[in-house]
């Protein structure tokens, strides 16, 4: 860590201390009833996080503190997501620099052990353009396409108007192109520079933005780049098994899955691809909770860590 991230003032260009100081943001994920959750405080507009103090062993030690203080929800797995360092990361012009050191953690909600002002939101409860579940949402095209092809236009010439349409169509699935369930961070950023999310009008008089539930500081941003973390990972990596119970169904499974990325799954296509590369294991056991007939419970098999990673093993999400 350097200086500066350790807080050392250090003089500025006119003169005045300049200081920096690192926060440890966690986007702890959990899914329920099919729906991906994030652990919030406050007002559920922000992640838990705190400052890294010299107490704090490393970083890691530090965030799991923090997260077990604020939430009473001890984390397990969890993953280095992004530093954020704009200065203008708080919203205002501030001396002190903000370091934001964020992190990715996948739980679920029965692991909490005690009662806290936190609280488990949907995540598409802050992008609701992000559900394709049930097919692309209306507000897409008879909300956000519009506002950005509104403000595409406004650009200064020609080729930035067409560069601006086409990062557009590219974002949302427009113009031929396909929806890209990875690019919820990019689509954020492009909200965010047409200036159509909450975070980006604070202190002004504009258009009101789109829908969709604003954050502290730079907390949404760091949400979105957790979603589009999360979704590419569980295409190639087994790590949706952090946010199973020690035994479920192969429809809980697929449900799951098909909650993290927005969209539905190939069901046929999606139990070959468990079954090929060996991910569960049937337990013996089963279970009358899918309200037909009894269905299997399986696990995961641990041994697919210890023979390698999972390759080729890209998930079959529909297309239409």
């Amino acid at each position: 860590m350097n200086d500066r991230a350790k807080g050392i003032r250090k003089g500025g260009a006119a003169g005045k201390a300049d200081t920096a100081k690192v926060d440890l943001t966690a986007m702890v994920v959990a899914v329920s009833d099919n729906e991906p959750c994030v652990l919030t405080i406050g007002h559920a507009d922000t992640l838990p996080s705190g400052p890294l103090a010299l107490e704090h062993r490393s970083l890691q030690s530090g965030l799991r503190a923090w997260v077990e203080k604020q939430t009473g929800h001890p984390l397990g797995y969890i993953e280095q997501l992004y530093t954020f360092a704009d200065r203008d990361r708080a919203g205002t012009e501030l001396e002190q620099r903000v370091i934001s050191i964020s992190y990715l953690a996948l739980t679920r909600k029965e692991h909490a052990t005690a009662p806290s002002r936190s609280g488990w939101q949907s995540w598409y409860d802050y992008f609701p353009w992000e559900d394709h579940r049930a097919g692309t949402p209306p507000m897409v095209s008879d909300l956000l396409w519009p506002r950005l092809i509104e403000w595409a236009d406004g650009a200064n010439d020609h080729a930035m108007r067409l560069e601006r349409r086409r990062r557009a169509a590219i974002a949302f699935g427009f113009d031929d192109r396909l929806w890209n369930e990875d690019l919820a961070l990019k689509r954020y950023e492009l909200l965010y520079e047409a200036a159509l999310v909450e975070e980006a009008l604070r202190g002004s008089n504009l258009t009101p933005p789109v829908p969709g539930e604003s954050m502290v500081a730079d907390h949404r941003r760091i949400l979105a780049t957790g979603i589009a973390r999360l979704r590419s990972k569980i295409k190639y990596r087994p790590v949706v098994f952090e946010l199973m119970p020690a035994a479920f169904t192969l429809l809980q499974l697929q449900r799951t899955v098909e909650a993290l990325a927005g969209r539905l799954i190939h069901k046929p296509n999606f139990r070959r691809l468990i079954e090929q590369h060996e991910l569960v294991e049937e337990t013996g056991e089963t279970t009358m909770e899918t309200g037909g007939r009894p269905a299997k419970l399986y696990r995961f098999r641990h041994a697919v860590l210890e023979e390698g990673e999972v390759a080729g093993a890209r998930l079959p999400l529909a297309r239409g």
